[in-house]
């Protein structure tokens, strides 16, 4: 019987630990073996696989599941899975985050120097509260992503379940 750990749901990427009955290299073909008949594109490399939302169904929020397939003490397999956008959209948010915090450290030097000079420190002082906000609006962005493709990703969950226990 397998037993799988999961992450906190506050986590814009869901994690999730599988440890496996029988030996990876057998569960490793086994997934080789059924994603070729399945209509779920995918990349494999070394106990990593990659299974993406069929094309016809996807959209900027699809989600793409990561697995790796890792040998245990007892010689049998643990698979640790990771739910994300794909590393276009991830790339993307990480950027516009990077940008907002860099951002708002200037503006909160900027803020500094203009009070202590006594000069306006209006603009500064608007961006410094308008920053946390944006924060605030690109996580439930994400989150209205995670929720806009949560159907793909129970299906590519319910995929890796049917291939495991085959």
């Amino acid at each position: 019987m397998m037993k799988e750990t999961t992450s906190s749901e506050v986590f814009l990427r869901p994690r999730f630990t599988i440890d496996l009955d029988e030996n990876h290299e057998k569960v490793i073909e086994k997934f080789k073996n059924e994603l070729k008949e399945n209509s779920f594109p995918f990349r494999f490399s070394d106990g990593h696989i990659i299974i993406d939302v069929p094309k016809k169904e996807e959209h900027f929020w699809s989600p793409q599941l990561n697995l790796e397939i890792e040998k245990s003490e007892d010689n049998k397999g643990v698979l640790k899975g990771l739910f994300g956008p794909k590393p276009q959209v991830w790339t993307l948010f990480m950027f516009i985050h990077f940008v907002v915090g860099i951002s708002f450290l200037i503006f909160s030097v900027m803020l500094y120097v203009n009070w202590s000079l006594d000069e306006g420190f209006i603009f500064p002082l608007m961006m410094v509260i308008f920053l946390p906000l944006l924060w605030i609006l690109l996580y439930f962005l994400g989150r209205i992503g995670k929720s806009t493709g949560h159907k793909q990703m129970n299906d590519l969950h319910e995929l890796m379940i049917s291939i495991i226990e085959k």
